[in-house]
């Protein structure tokens, strides 16, 4: 060992890990309460981030996002996080929620990446509205030689409802482990020349790291999901992994929640509403507590 900030941090990670169950990404299926450990640990800041934005005057970034027939994602993902930090901070006492975006402008993906590695996130939580593209249609409109001429144009497909959860996918790992990596050596300046992806105790610690925020991020992705379908009653396309970059270059467990489609007009309802908005708050925060009891629960001595 080259010192004992990192043999601490390998010994600690690798009994944690043992208690972990061998885990499918086939189909995500129900995680033991027991599967996060971590002694002594504390959940005291959560980034909320309100997807896409935009801007009013001037050039620069813009990513507005999904849109209904009548409203923008934009716009709706930065009523809930507003909401979200306030529920969070009314119910769960000495939570700290850094919110990525708090006005209509855009903050580009990285950006928001660096805001929850510098404010030292333990969740990040990413609100999105989701959408399906156009689908094409053909029809015959006649026939010339005896065979029919298709006439092909695009129509809405307004069929998607519902939730989505996303976590990162693994073909981006690299990047995560970048992000780990700065977030390491800025936490402990004892272990800056310690990271060395050469060295096989550094490639044990950033695995255990990977592993853990991995595990963590498909139990939260999975508490909320639950409260979406058994609390609220809605439709859920489930939990998926996805190459999402804000999700992977966040060092930290990290869920990105599409809260409906509003490209369908019972979501877009459901979502632009006060009691659409209520709804998904409230069962956020239930899923926060459940996690966070959890979590905290298991790593106090027994």
């Amino acid at each position: 060992m080259k010192n004992k900030a990192l043999k601490r941090l390998i010994y600690s990670l690798s009994i944690l890990l043992t208690s972990l169950p061998f885990f499918s990404f086939a189909y995500i299926s129900s995680l033991n309460t027991d599967t996060i450990t971590s002694n002594g640990y504390k959940i005291k800041t959560i980034v909320v981030d309100a997807g896409h934005g935009g801007q009013h005057t001037g050039a620069g970034h813009f990513s507005p996002g999904a849109s209904g027939s009548y409203s923008f994602e934009r716009n709706v993902t930065l009523a809930i996080a507003l909401k979200l930090q306030k529920a969070i901070e009314k119910d769960m006492a000495g939570i700290k929620v850094v919110l990525t975006r708090s006005t209509e402008d855009d903050v580009n993906w990285q950006k928001r990446a660096d805001i929850a590695n510098e404010n030292k996130g333990d969740l990040f939580i990413s609100l999105h509205c989701n959408s399906l593209p156009n689908r094409r249609v053909s029809e015959v409109v006649g026939h010339k030689h005896h065979k029919p001429i298709y006439h092909t144009y695009e129509v809405p497909d307004r069929s998607g409802k519902g939730v989505l959860l996303l976590v990162y996918g693994f073909h981006r790992t690299k990047e995560e482990e970048k992000a780990i990596k700065d977030n390491l050596i800025e936490d402990d300046s004892e272990m800056n020349s310690t990271i060395d992806p050469n060295d096989p105790e550094s490639l044990i610690l950033m695995n255990e790291y990977k592993r853990k925020y991995r595990k963590q991020s498909i139990h939260l992705a999975e508490l909320i999901n639950n409260e979406f379908v058994e609390t609220d009653g809605r439709h859920s396309d489930g939990i998926r992994e996805q190459g999402v970059l804000v999700l992977c270059h966040s060092a930290m467990p990290a869920v990105l929640v599409e809260t409906g489609y509003i490209n369908n007009p019972d979501d877009e309802a459901y979502l632009n509403s006060e009691k659409g908005q209520n709804e998904i708050v409230a069962s956020l925060v239930r899923a926060l507590q459940n996690y966070k009891n959890e979590v905290e629960s298991v790593s106090q001595p027994q």
